[in-house]
């Protein structure tokens, strides 16, 4: 199912001492959202992200603008409608939100039993999903004798239950290690596939994005700054705020072999950019053989995304003005995109 935003604004108040101040999480946002797809939503901390999905996943209204699903505007249903179209959607969170006093199999049943759905079709429909999600050893497990990981599959398959055409993420891997989160992605992206889902991820990280969205927005004081294909994103970033979040893959805690190295804290000149089999070639070592100019290396590495390896580095390149200009338009005709910091 397709979404349609916009412009869409809330401002909230917020108390700075003795004064009231109004704060503007969601400011005109316009964005669309392609059916069976997964669509990250990308932003620091307090950007507007998550003020941005309550209103799109119906969980507050808008003070302006409009949230159409399909066709159909559900911003401004009524109550009686309200109920009926979230049923439509599944959510899952940073903290899981299930319950303790029940077992996973009991959490999974929770939305269809809300829903008046028969006992024989809950109990078929709680094995399915937990089949789906690979527990379905744990149907009478309680939730306290489980991973992190393990809560989050039972909230996958909790949210999946009604077969939603929509599932929202809310910082789903944010309490998770690093090999758990990426188990978790790839479990998101079989099950987009096997239900032709439309996901959108809210999340702070980029490794999330580059590891399981097709498409992404970045969020700043609550306008979409960026949007796009997350390698046209990575590839060329166009604002400081998507380029900070590449850049800081590097510090994240997830080590894994590809990821970037940044072995300073000084910023480079240039970003340089390498797709696909370019990540392979000596491009800077026949630069520096070609041209009267030198180089250093701030930092570099390799973002594996779904259909291609995107190279980053960070350098500076020191010359004279018209040869570095040459350098620039070489790298180019090289398949090297060239940005300027």
């Amino acid at each position: 199912m397709q979404i349609r935003l916009e412009h869409l604004k809330k401002t909230y108040i917020s108390m700075t001492g003795p004064q009231e101040s109004e704060v503007h999480a969601v400011d005109d946002v316009s964005l669309e959202i392609p059916e069976n797809t997964i669509f990250g939503i990308i932003g620091k901390s307090g950007a507007g992200k998550s003020s941005l999905v309550r209103l799109v996943s119906m969980l507050e209204k808008p003070d302006s603008g409009a949230v159409y699903y399909g066709e159909r505007r559900v911003d401004n249903l009524s109550k009686k409608e309200l109920i009926l179209e979230r049923r439509k959607i599944g959510m899952i969170f940073q903290n899981f939100n299930l319950f303790s006093s029940r077992t996973a199999g009991k959490n999974v049943a929770y939305p269809l039993e809300i829903a008046g759905a028969p006992k024989e079709k809950i109990r078929a429909k709680v094995k399915e999903m937990l089949e789906l999600v690979g527990l379905s050893d744990k149907i009478n497990a309680p939730i306290s004798t489980l991973s992190g990981g393990q809560k989050q599959r039972v909230a996958i398959a909790r949210a999946l239950a009604t077969a939603p055409g929509i599932l929202f993420c809310d910082e789903a891997t944010s309490a998770l290690d690093p090999n758990t989160t990426r188990q978790i992605l790839s479990l998101i992206k079989e099950i987009q596939k096997k239900m032709n889902l439309t996901v959108v991820m809210i999340t702070h990280q980029m490794e999330v994005v580059r590891d399981a969205c097709e498409s992404v927005a970045v969020i700043e004081n609550g306008r979409v700054v960026e949007c796009g294909k997350v390698k046209e994103i990575f590839t060329n970033p166009k604002t400081q705020t998507t380029r900070d979040f590449i850049r800081n893959i590097a510090s994240s805690s997830d080590s894994r072999s590809g990821d970037i190295v940044k072995w300073t804290k000084k910023s480079g000149t240039f970003l340089l950019h390498f797709i696909g089999e370019a990540t392979g070639e000596p491009v800077l070592s026949r630069m520096s053989k070609e041209f009267n100019v030198s180089f250093n290396i701030l930092a570099a590495g390799i973002s594996h995304l779904p259909d291609e390896d995107v190279g980053y580095m960070e350098v500076d390149i020191d010359g004279e003005d018209a040869e570095i200009a040459r350098v620039e338009q070489w790298l180019l005709e090289n398949k090297v995109k060239v940005q300027k910091i």
